[in-house]
């Protein structure tokens, strides 16, 4: 599918890949995006950004010990949320017109039956 694996061309890009028992979705343009308006976040106010890091870490600890319906797990979820909504509108990614029937059809073509090479095609001997 090389011709398709980027059928999501903007604002973000999308790529996917067939993988053995699914597809991955290439989300990497977004999270650079993310990356970087963290870095510039960091950049506008450090301490705020890392004090907001580090309490969402150790919330994350704390989940972890007390449990999906724990109080840290929902206050840890609402940090990150509200993390989300400030850096990057709420970590939604938007896919417009005919890049949603694309991306439709990508994850619809990898996702159909592929054949499974025969051990001699495979190289065993």
């Amino acid at each position: 599918m090389p011709a398709d694996r980027t059928p999501v061309t903007g604002p973000f890009r999308i790529s996917v890949d067939a993988t053995p028992t699914g597809a991955a979705l290439d989300m990497s343009h977004y999270l650079s995006t993310l990356i970087l308006a963290l870095a510039q976040a960091a950049d506008e106010d450090g301490p705020s950004v890392l004090d907001d890091l580090q309490r969402i870490a150790e919330l994350d600890r704390s989940a972890r010990h007390q449990g999906i319906d724990s109080a840290a797990t929902h206050e840890r979820d609402e940090r990150v949320s509200d993390l989300l909504d400030e850096l990057v509108d709420g970590g939604s990614v938007p896919v417009y017109g005919a890049q949603v029937l694309r991306l439709a059809e990508a994850l619809r073509v990898v996702s159909g039956p592929r054949s499974v090479p025969s051990q001699r095609e495979a190289g065993a001997a």
